[in-house]
């Protein structure tokens, strides 16, 4: 577990403390097991795409990047008339940030777990729950962890970050994108928001 600027503590998970967790946070399904995918990292959306995604307003975007709390890793602007690109993981990082907002975290708090999210690897963000008591914000990677933080009265609330991508990959699979290089999705090359958009249905069907 990681209270933001602390340093880690390791626990072991298991299927019966999974159900424990879930059942006693009660919040947005605390999952470890999740088997997502990131997209294609030439692939991005456009500002008003990543907002409708995330659930942000553009000038929250924009003071977002100019601050460097969430840049756009796909193409930043260069200059006038160059689009900037934001990428899955970006998209991520700003529904996370718009839900700790939303529970009254503070931006100081948000940028400092967002600073250690950024360092995290894609596989990572998925086995991540954020906890917080409203003031501290913790980084939970099994589910003993988010037990331990419930038992010693530290979480009032939960956010399971592979829940999170898979509500940003549904939002997003209807959504155009478009590649680094300029082309957009209408391309044969890369169908981004259609790969979305099947692994959605294969979810959903499966």
């Amino acid at each position: 577990m990681t209270r933001t600027g602390d340093t880690d503590l390791t626990a072991q998970s298991t299927s019966e403390a999974r159900a424990e967790a879930a059942a006693a946070a009660g919040v947005q399904g605390l999952l470890f097991d999740d088997d997502l995918r990131p997209m294609p990292e030439d692939v991005g959306f456009r500002g008003p795409t990543a907002c409708a995604a995330a659930g942000i307003t553009y000038r929250q975007l924009d003071y977002w990047a100019r601050t460097g709390l969430v840049s756009p890793s796909v193409r930043p602007a260069t200059g006038s008339g160059t689009q900037r690109l934001y990428g899955f993981r970006d998209v991520l990082l700003l529904k996370v940030i718009k839900r700790l907002l939303d529970a009254g975290i503070s931006l100081q708090q948000i940028r400092t777990a967002i600073a250690h999210l950024s360092k995290r690897g894609i596989d990572d963000l998925t086995q991540i729950t954020l906890m917080s008591d409203g003031a501290s914000v913790y980084m939970c990677t099994s589910p003993d962890e988010v037990i331990d933080l419930l038992a010693g009265g530290q979480g009032v609330f939960g956010i399971a970050l592979g829940g999170v991508w898979r509500e940003v990959e549904g939002s997003l699979s209807e959504l155009p994108t478009e590649r680094a290089d300029g082309h957009g999705e209408g391309d044969d090359e890369n169908h981004a928001s259609d790969e979305l958009a099947a692994r959605r249905r294969a979810r959903m069907t499966g």
